[in-house]
């Protein structure tokens, strides 16, 4: 049994559940939440809060908001114990379980699980801890091999196994023998067409580009409506599936290695749906794509800084390099550096305009504003109280969409009961059941995922105001750092810094939106690895940097 608390005891509870654990086995975050609180209450812990991610996968700490919003507490020192019902509950993977159960610890909370009746306490404890984590590791890594097996064995007989792509459409098959519904691949004509007509072009010697521009001129669209970009008409282009193949296992491991973890001999089998292009078209436009890829790129001579950072005052897209090349009276060529808007340079002048802004211009005036902001006192005054507002205007609007996600959260909880009861009483078609119910399972879990978004939004101490000489210091420090870096540290330093900068109708630079956070504070804006010797490339500064608790943003 676990041992009951002293009287300090603050009790803090985690419950999790994805969406594939509460549709396979029932998991409910509610039974988890009643049995863990009725535990404190029968033991006489005092519970501090309980923090719950809804419809969350446990295979990463990432896009767990509830999970960080506990980290965080716990180095506050808010509690002294975790209570979770499973350690399956906190992660997936035992390297993750570990870290996790270390952080804890190293802030003298103890972890425990109610199913697995133990605590971290005791050598005992941590060891069946470690043991338990490896074995929740192996069941999921052998439910995913065998996931993996079967998609494999599919895709062998040459069905498909993701979704299809633009041109195809899943539809039914009756199937009397089989209680597993079958489904089918068919072509979608509209959707067809344009396949091929991205393929005619591509043969005829049409740039990725071109084709783009042509297609969205003609208000075609992607699968998910949006235009079409380069790297769409590419992905179209090097997809066998359109010649009537099955391509599977093209990467490895993609949910953490993503692009990196390409397949140089994926599994390439005929399918049994039909082509959109012949083997012969398909074989010209590979042989040009090869071609193609053995030519020289462009390149953009000189360091743009700031790349990515700029946006365009059409559409909001990140303005990226761009030069035009420029005959003189005397007959030599002048290099004109410019950002251009991003979206018209990968998709054409039918989605936006070049909106071009000088090189150097943008940059010079970046400085400047700096300068002049730290040069005139009633400049930053006039700032720093624009972002005291801010915050404390900010707040409200927040509370307001919280209390607004919980009704909508009860409202879709009690739907969702008023549908089990009617189909219960068999007052309700299975099919339209299913379907209902999936959209509302949908909606809830969206409205869940919120909720923690908000509630990890208005955890912290957020109208705590902002003093004059904390901005003056943070802004003092970076114009220093820019002025005396290097090229490259220059850019490091604004792409970690400035967030983003708006330009107005005229291309002309409107605002510069700055974000200070306690990382950059402390290892951009403080002292120097070493006050003797400075380490290639480090960053040298000779005094520390305000301590920073929340994320000061700064918009001149």
């Amino acid at each position: 049994m676990l041992e009951s608390p002293t009287k300090n005891t603050l009790t803090a509870i985690y419950v999790r559940v994805s969406t594939e654990e509460q549709a396979e086995h029932g998991y409910s975050i509610d039974a988890q939440r009643e049995t863990l609180q009725r535990f404190c209450a029968d033991t006489g812990r005092t519970v501090y809060k309980v923090y719950c991610d809804a419809g969350v996968s446990g295979k990463s700490i990432s896009g767990r908001y509830a999970l960080q919003q506990m980290m965080q507490d716990a180095e506050m020192g808010l509690f002294n114990e975790l209570l979770t019902w499973k350690i399956t509950r906190i992660a997936r993977r035992n390297l993750d379980l570990l870290h996790i159960v270390d952080h804890l610890s190293k802030h003298n909370v103890t972890f425990r699980s109610y199913s697995e009746n133990f605590e971290t306490e005791t050598p005992m404890g941590r060891f069946g801890l470690q043991m338990m984590g490896a074995v929740a590791e192996l069941e999921r890594n052998t439910i995913l091999e065998n996931i993996r097996l079967g998609q494999s064995q599919r895709a062998r007989t040459g069905k498909h196994v993701t979704k299809p792509p633009i041109g195809y459409r899943l539809v039914d098959v009756p199937n009397s023998s089989s209680r597993r519904r079958e489904r089918a691949l068919e072509l979608v004509p509209e959707e067809a067409t344009v396949v091929r007509l991205i393929f005619e072009r591509f043969a005829s010697g049409r740039g990725l580009k071109s084709i783009a521009n042509e297609l969205n001129h003609d208000g075609h669209t992607t699968r998910n409506g949006n235009a079409f970009s380069i790297c769409a008409i590419r992905d179209i282009l090097e997809n066998p599936f359109f010649t009537g193949q099955i391509r599977y296992n093209r990467y490895v491991n993609w949910s953490e290695r993503r692009r990196k973890g390409k397949n140089p001999t994926p599994m390439i089998v005929e399918g049994q749906h039909p082509a959109i292009i012949d083997q012969v078209l398909w074989d010209k436009v590979q042989f040009l794509r090869e071609r193609k890829s053995h030519t020289s790129k462009k390149r953009f001579h000189g360091n743009y800084l700031l790349t990515g950072l700029l946006r365009c005052p059409q559409c909001g897209a990140a303005m990226t390099a761009s030069r035009t090349n420029n005959k003189a009276k005397d007959g030599s060529t002048v290099v004109r550096m410019y950002y251009s808007c991003g979206n018209f340079r990968s998709k054409g002048s039918a989605v936006c305009r070049a909106n071009s802004v000088r090189k150097q211009d943008a940059e010079q005036y970046v400085t400047d504003r700096i300068k002049e902001v730290l040069s005139k006192p009633q400049i930053l005054h006039a700032i720093v109280r624009s972002i005291n507002y801010r915050k404390v205007s900010r707040i409200k609007p927040l509370q307001d969409e919280l209390s607004a996600v919980c009704t909508r959260i009860e409202e879709v909880q009690q739907k969702r009961l008023k549908y089990v009861e009617l189909y219960e009483m068999d007052q309700f078609d299975r099919n339209l059941f299913a379907t209902r119910l999936e959209e509302l399972e949908n909606d809830f879990e969206r409205l869940h995922a919120r909720k923690s978004e908000l509630d990890s939004e208005l955890g912290g101490d957020h109208e705590q105001p902002v003093s004059y000489e904390t901005v003056r210091s943070l802004i003092a420090r970076f114009e220093q750092l820019l002025r005396s870096s290097s090229i490259e540290q220059q850019k490091t330093l604004l792409h970690l810094i400035i967030r983003k900068i708006t330009v107005d109708d005229n291309r002309k630079i409107d605002k510069i939106e700055m974000t200070f956070d306690e990382t950059t504070a402390q290892h951009f804006l403080s002292l120097a690895p070493s006050a003797d010797v400075i380490a290639e490339g480090a960053f040298s500064f000779s005094e520390k940097a305000p301590v920073l608790k929340h994320i000061v943003t700064v918009t001149i």
